[in-house]
């Protein structure tokens, strides 16, 4: 797992085009240009101006040259508050073999012991059992539940809301 750099571009649109009907139940509807490499480039390029400004990091799950998971620390804020949120997904052939816990450990560590977070938050759709192990596994605690939270493959859809402390 590393930072997604610009000249992932390609792997990374390759990676959304072999998963685009398993991760459909998971995420929003996407238009068509989204699993191009120029709008790959563009969102890594947003995603490098976070980072310069410390909002937010784009890591990708690699095996060999093949992006297999993306993982984003996102949405980062300072102050009182040392808090960010945290979103992924693994290859539909990966999926199940704990590498998303592992890189959801991982990147708990980093952001408190690299970053100085406090807490990192994210949710998931209220049927998404192995998402919800992968935090659980990675010490988060389900904090709540917000009902019509996204709209997830076309509909508003609850979602149930985790955290994690990083310092006591």
């Amino acid at each position: 797992m590393r930072v997604l750099r610009r000249g992932d571009a390609p792997a990374l649109a390759s990676a959304y085009i072999r998963n685009r009907d398993y991760l459909s139940s998971w995420e929003p509807v996407r238009a068509d240009e989204y699993y191009s490499e120029a709008w790959q480039r563009a969102d890594i390029n947003k995603r490098f101006a976070a980072a310069e400004a410390g909002e937010g990091f784009s890591l990708g799950l690699f095996a060999g040259d093949r992006i297999v998971g993306r993982f984003n620390l996102a949405g980062i804020v300072r102050g009182p508050f040392q808090s960010a949120g945290l979103g992924y997904w693994v290859d539909g052939q990966y999926a199940g073999r704990g590498l998303a816990s592992a890189a959801v450990l991982a990147i708990v560590e980093a952001a408190r012991d690299e970053l100085g977070l406090h807490r990192i938050e994210a949710s998931t759709l209220l049927h998404n059992i192995g998402s919800q192990r992968v935090l659980l596994k990675a010490g988060f605690q389900q904090i709540g539940m917000a009902p019509r939270y996204l709209k997830i493959a076309g509909s508003w859809q609850d979602h149930n809301l985790y955290q994690v402390l990083l310092h006591d």
